[in-house]
């Protein structure tokens, strides 16, 4: 016989003696007393058995609070509801009302320049992209390794 085929019968004889193992296992447990129905062994079984019996069906419907009311009938409903669709209609009144075009499209970039121009610039954006460069070139020297130390 080969290493292989003596390994795989020693591997299906520890299978077959750990199943029977097992099944010997459950039926020992299946015979044992139940500890929860002994009340020399569990003496609060019985309680918790009863409290159990009780409360089978709980919870219900019934039990929990309600959320909030409903309406009262459908006329309270029907009078929000054209509350809301007045306020819609006057809110796309007031969007028709609104002149989307833009007459002086050079006034509004000059504007919006004057806005850009009017705040301080952060130092780092006046940078250029060489300085960036340099600088990041700076770190990753700084990162490499000293040289070797010269051993006598």
């Amino acid at each position: 016989m080969t290493v292989p085929e003596m390994n795989a019968q020693q591997t299906k004889k520890w299978t077959v003696v750990g199943l029977g193992t097992l099944l010997a296992a459950g039926a020992v447990g299946c015979a044992t007393p139940d500890r929860i129905a002994d009340p020399e062994v569990a003496p609060l079984s019985p309680r918790i058995v009863a409290l159990v019996d009780e409360n089978r069906r709980y919870p219900e419907w019934r039990n929990f609070p309600r959320q909030g009311t409903p309406p009262p009938d459908a006329a309270a409903v029907s009078v929000e509801v054209a509350a809301l669709n007045t306020a819609s209609a006057k809110t796309a009144a007031d969007i028709a009302a609104i002149g989307w075009t833009l007459d002086d499209p050079e006034g509004f970039a000059r504007r919006i320049a004057e806005d850009i121009a009017s705040r301080p610039i952060a130092p780092a954006t006046l940078q250029t992209r060489e300085e960036v460069e340099a600088f990041a070139e700076s770190l990753r020297d700084r990162g490499r390794a000293p040289p070797p130390v010269p051993r006598r």
